[in-house]
């Protein structure tokens, strides 16, 4: 299953870093990665790859304590999910 997930908060050394590491611990491939730094704020979306069988909201507060601790606000959706909103 794939998913895409958005990473957004104030720049700062190690976001990158600790959202991967993260990722890897969950066992989810990272397809495709953008970034930006728009003045002192930093933005990422993440194409990602997921075993089908993975529990989903698990995943998604893992996720939710790692953003807590680098102080930025991490989302997944389900990519069917987010193709299906942004075509309305």
């Amino acid at each position: 299953m794939k998913a895409v997930l958005t990473v957004i908060g104030k720049d700062k050394v190690g976001i990158i870093a600790g959202v991967s590491q993260k990722l890897a611990e969950l066992e989810i491939n990272i397809l495709d990665v953008s970034q930006t730094i728009m003045e002192d704020y930093f933005t990422m979306m993440m194409l990602l790859n997921m075993d089908a069988n993975q529990d989903f909201d698990g995943v998604r507060e893992e996720l939710h304590q790692i953003g807590r601790t680098l102080g930025v606000k991490i989302s997944i959706q389900n990519q069917e999910i987010f193709d299906t909103m942004h075509k309305l």
